[in-house]
């Protein structure tokens, strides 16, 4: 067993979409039309037919309180790798993207934490 799909609650896909693919580098993998909103995933493109990312409209009632209490208490809704934590976190700063934690290292992690600008928190990290 692997994990296939995973999401992600946006307040828009559109800001979503550009965000995930010009400024974190993702790529859309998949875009179908659902009534107002769309089936939309992104994936790595180091692995195209890796684990997707399903960038989910937040409209289901529970969804806006359950995002605004993790953001209040700083806890990231997913957490992706990378290879340099610091080399991550200057190139997404210069591309003007706001961190709520700046690299820390942990013992065997290095993780930084970012505003997606649709109402999450994300984490990236590196494993020594």
């Amino acid at each position: 067993m692997k994990i296939h799909l995973s999401s992600v609650f946006v307040d828009d896909q559109g800001k979503a979409l550009r965000f995930y693919t010009n400024v974190l580098g993702f790529v859309k993998k998949a875009e179908v039309p659902l009534g107002k909103d769309r089936w939309l995933t992104v994936v790595s493109p180091d692995d195209l037919d890796g684990t997707e990312l399903l960038l989910e409209p937040d409209g289901h009632p529970a969804v806006k309180p359950y995002k605004a209490a993790l953001v209040k208490d700083g806890i990231p809704a997913t957490s992706f790798a990378v290879n340099d934590v610091h080399a991550e976190f200057n190139r997404l700063r210069e591309l003007g993207v706001h961190f709520t934690q700046e690299p820390l290292e942990m013992g065997p992690v290095t993780t930084a934490v970012l505003d997606d600008t649709c109402g999450n928190l994300i984490q990236i990290v590196h494993s020594k």
